[in-house]
């Protein structure tokens, strides 16, 4: 009887011992993918270095901005469509971008084509004098 309930003990600690693991090992990705996502929302590089390539993109009507970022990850100017919908969120062209017809480039960052896609910021800017 005695070593039974040893066993069961040894085996119920070895459980909680793997669980508490499990828990920690996720918690630290969490904590990895969300510094990355952080870090990248202000720092990701343009796709292509130099002077890239020009590509005509077409926003229609209504697009939203997961609609605009999967128009731009299709056409390669892009590389992940969540980073560029919080890039978006997080920048002075919230709720700003404007459907139309744009020539972006693969040498320019996100934040250089949310003001090519914001045209009436840019003219208010312009105005101001900025």
């Amino acid at each position: 009887m005695k070593i039974s309930s040893l066993i069961s003990g040894i085996l119920n600690f070895i459980v909680r011992a793997a669980i508490v693991i499990f828990v920690i090992y996720a918690i630290k990705n969490l904590c990895f993918l969300c510094y990355d996502y952080g870090y990248r929302i202000y720092s990701e590089p343009p796709m292509a270095s130099g002077d890239g390539v020009d590509i005509v993109v077409n926003i229609p009507m209504g697009s939203s901005v997961s609609d605009t970022a999967e128009i731009l990850k299709k056409n390669g100017l892009i590389r992940d469509e969540r980073l560029f919908s919080l890039q978006e969120r997080f920048s002075d062209y919230h709720g700003k971008l404007e459907s139309g017809m744009y020539t972006l480039n693969t040498s320019m960052t996100a934040e250089e084509m949310l003001a090519a896609m914001s045209p009436s910021i840019s003219e208010e800017a312009t105005e101001d004098g900025s």
